[in-house]
């Protein structure tokens, strides 16, 4: 039998688990707060160190100023606290006359049409991958983004409107 990659000794006796280095210092967590245009497949998001009220208010507003300043939307939205603060409920009542709120069934994420594409950019950008820093990882989240927002990027995940 031929093997078409070299045999390195990182075999492993039973019982041995391989140590990795892990990054010293804080940790620091990075939140993706995103939305997907069915019609598009656009995908408008922000990046934040804190999943709450106070960032997800921010991404909202960002996404009814700044990406549909003048169209309605729709928001399909999971039951996270954070979504149904009452800080977010009152900012969410200033727009009430663009915005449908469709609430999910507890426990039902495959509901979301943009959980499709979480797990296309997590295989795409993250999955079986070691990153030398986490500025290279979010990097490498960001050009997965960009793609999805080309219309013909051979990356891009595609949402059957059928």
């Amino acid at each position: 039998m031929m093997l078409d990659f070299p045999i390195r000794a990182c075999w492993m006796k039973r019982g041995q688990q391989k140590r990795l280095p892990a990054p010293s210092g804080t940790k620091t967590f990075h939140h993706i707060i995103g939305a997907l245009n069915w019609r598009t497949g656009q995908v408008s998001y922000t990046m934040t160190s804190k999943k709450n009220s106070e960032t997800f208010i921010h991404f909202l507003e960002h996404l009814l100023e700044r990406c549909y300043p003048q169209q309605g939307i729709i928001l399909v939205m999971d039951n996270a606290s954070y979504h149904r603060s009452l800080e977010v409920q009152a900012m969410l009542s200033l727009y009430e006359d663009r915005v449908l709120l469709l609430w999910l069934p507890p426990y039902c994420p495959s509901l979301n049409p943009i959980e499709r594409f979480w797990r296309h950019l997590k295989d795409l950008a993250t999955a079986n991958s070691l990153f030398p820093s986490m500025d290279a990882l979010i990097e490498n989240i960001k050009t997965v983004l960009a793609a999805q927002n080309e219309t013909h990027h051979p990356l891009r995940l595609a949402f059957s409107h059928d």
